[in-house]
């Protein structure tokens, strides 16, 4: 399967002082997690929606509702990253405690291929190594 789009959930709480910059950027780079997508793979970002992350299902549907109007994208050719912000302890907050909850809404909704992971600065992998912050892998 070949990805035509990624979408990447940022936490709610997070997106409020993060603009997701460094996220972005690893996407159009092909930087890590985003290494092997193709040039011609779309993009869109937007948040849980708040804790418990249960908005996620009301997001996914309008958006798969509007990508196969608009170019009959399939929900097998889209890749769901859940934002490292979710999914690792970070400067930001710890890991999200609505992970597997945002998880089962995804596959609820029709979205298999999901990935844990976004962009992660090499300051927080330091602090990982460290046990500054804890590690989930």
């Amino acid at each position: 399967m070949t990805a035509k789009y990624v979408i990447i959930i940022q936490c709610d709480l997070t997106h409020r002082r993060c603009s997701g910059f460094a996220c972005t950027n690893a996407f159009y780079n092909r930087d890590g997690l985003f290494e092997n997508y193709p040039d011609d793979t779309r993009y869109i970002s937007f948040t849980c929606g708040g804790c418990c992350g249960k908005s996620i299902a009301a997001k996914l549907e309008q958006f798969s509702k509007k990508a196969y109007k608009k170019t009959n994208l399939e929900k097998n050719e889209v890749v769901v990253h859940l934002a490292s912000c979710m999914i690792t302890d970070n400067h930001h907050f710890d890991r999200c405690p609505h992970v597997d909850y945002i998880k089962s809404i995804i596959r609820k909704k029709g979205y298999e291929t999901i990935v844990e992971g976004s962009y992660i600065s090499a300051g927080a992998s330091k602090k990982r190594a460290a046990k500054v912050y804890n590690s989930y892998e």
